[in-house]
């Protein structure tokens, strides 16, 4: 045992009454209300007692009841002396009913104080007050030695299991608390999980369709201020539209995948190359169902990378790669090359930088770079 322990309190949750449940508490009543009868009983059934008598015995139990009450708040606030102060005005009303010739309520005095200050005070000061409380029971009780040293001892062992039983109550209170407040926390991480989620979603959805937008318009705009043909014109209107309409359609599946409304990933993948000129899908190794957010990664990444060829590789042949392997599945889209598409400057979109950052978030990695005569992207993701 350290000198910590030796000096440590009992804590707060082991000695409040938030710990305890209904049961031990109609139990600690009833064995307060027994206590108080005793007294009573003790105090009253004397022969000798008269009226005064029986006013200064009821006026000591109120007393001794108060001062049990100011105890337990003290010690349920770490005040040491103050404590150590009542605990002696309670022996000493002990001796002084003793000394009266009220045995029974000064014995009952001794038991009580020498279990709770066991229960509820620093060892280092518990021990020496249960000393006396005991030893003054076992000086002025009239039982035999035998029975005496038993009851002594039972009251020892009963205020130290009586703390052992507060500590573990106090101990499960507080690790009660850490839980909820950890699932508090992870609660709420999951919650500005989810909205990064969405964020991302929303962003990777409409930031390259509307910055398409915007330059079809501008473009609209140039061209009806310095008076261009009409058929110029609504070249650009309609470019615009199409552009509105496509991120329409990307936006309802952004909100399919965050109900779980999947559709297939090879499906999905063949609907996206079928919209690019030049463009090819193939699927090796063993098809099975993608957790979620790794599908949704593929769907992305391949959907920037094809944006991409349209911007900076226009006309280019496109070959996009899905492999279905034993713990990842990985994405592979390589252009050919081809010059710079009318949409080269319209913003950088999702970017190379969004796609690696899912990736990274998945556990996985994505890697970009030439490749002999164009580009390569390659996305991979455990599952």
């Amino acid at each position: 045992m350290t000198d910590n322990a030796w000096t440590r309190w009992p804590s707060r949750e082991a000695l409040g009454r938030a710990s305890t449940t209904v049961p031990r508490r109609l139990l600690t009543w009833a064995v307060r209300l027994l206590l108080l009868s005793m007294l009573l009983w003790g105090a009253f059934s004397q022969k000798h007692v008269g009226v005064w008598e029986a006013g200064a015995a009821a006026g000591a139990i109120i007393l001794a009841a108060l001062l049990s009450w100011a105890f337990f708040t003290t010690t349920y606030e770490h005040r040491l002396a103050p404590s150590l102060v009542l605990m002696a005005v309670l022996l000493g009303i002990a001796v002084a009913a003793e000394a009266d010739g009220f045995g029974v309520p000064a014995l009952v005095i001794w038991c009580g104080c020498a279990v709770v200050a066991l229960e509820r005070l620093p060892l280092a000061a518990a021990i020496p007050a249960t000393s006396v409380a005991l030893a003054s029971y076992a000086a002025f009780n009239d039982d035999v030695w035998l029975t005496t040293a038993a009851t002594v001892a039972g009251m020892a062992l009963a205020g130290y299991v009586l703390r052992l039983d507060a500590e573990a109550r106090g101990s499960a209170q507080r690790l009660l608390a850490q839980e909820r407040a950890a699932r508090d926390a992870e609660a709420e991480s999951a919650a500005l999980a989810e909205r990064a989620r969405i964020a991302r979603e929303i962003h990777d959805v409409l930031a390259h369709s509307l910055s398409a937008q915007l330059v079809h318009l501008e473009a609209a705009r140039l061209l009806i201020e310095s008076g261009a043909e009409r058929e110029r014109i609504l070249e650009r209107v309609v470019a615009a539209r199409g552009m509105a309409r496509d991120g329409l359609s990307e936006t309802r599946q952004a909100l399919c995948a965050l109900r779980g409304e999947l559709t297939p990933l090879e499906d999905f993948l063949s609907e996206l190359v079928s919209a690019a000129d030049g463009a090819e899908v193939t699927v090796t190794g063993e098809r099975r169902p993608l957790p979620a957010e790794a599908s949704q990664a593929v769907r992305r990444v391949a959907q920037e990378a094809l944006t991409n060829v349209r911007k900076h590789a226009h006309g280019a042949r496109v070959r996009v790669r899905l492999d279905y392997r034993e713990h990842e599945v990985a994405l592979h889209v390589r252009d050919s090359g081809g010059r710079p598409g009318e949409l080269g400057g319209a913003g950088g979109g999702y970017g190379l930088l969004g796609m690696r950052e899912r990736a990274e978030l998945l556990g996985g990695s994505l890697d970009a770079g030439p490749h002999e005569e164009g580009f390569t992207v390659t996305l991979k993701v455990p599952v």
